[in-house]
């Protein structure tokens, strides 16, 4: 990725507890960006929401099971963007709780990679 070439923010907001056959939808997301080769993508969790169905989502210490919002962000070339969107979208569309997805035109001030560090001995 060229820090000089317009970039693009996909954000695409899910529930925690979606899926799409057996893999959660995050995740599924995720996977799809790298298969992709796109630059980057990371899922956020967050603590409380509610979407077009006004019910609200919310993260309780007490109850680990309870169905929180996602974020999955995706920055790259709007190109690359639009491709992985045709790709996720069929699969969006058939989501059973509803989705976000929206699009922002975004600069990018560093793209830089980090250096791998050596496992440790017995690893």
């Amino acid at each position: 990725m060229n820090e000089t070439t317009d970039h693009y923010l996909l954000r695409i907001f899910v529930g925690s507890s979606d899926k799409v056959n057996q893999q959660l939808l995050y995740e599924y997301l995720v996977f799809q960006a790298k298969k992709q080769g796109l630059a980057g993508a990371t899922a956020v969790k967050g603590a409380m929401s509610y979407g077009a169905s006004s019910v609200i989502h919310s993260y309780k210490f007490w109850e680990t099971l309870d169905k929180v919002p996602v974020i999955v962000e995706i920055v790259d070339e709007l190109s690359r963007i639009n491709h992985y969107w045709e790709t996720v979208k069929p699969v969006l569309e058939g989501v059973r709780y509803g989705c976000l997805a929206t699009l922002d035109r975004t600069t990018v001030l560093m793209y830089k990679s980090g250096k791998l560090r050596p496992a440790p001995p017995g690893i």
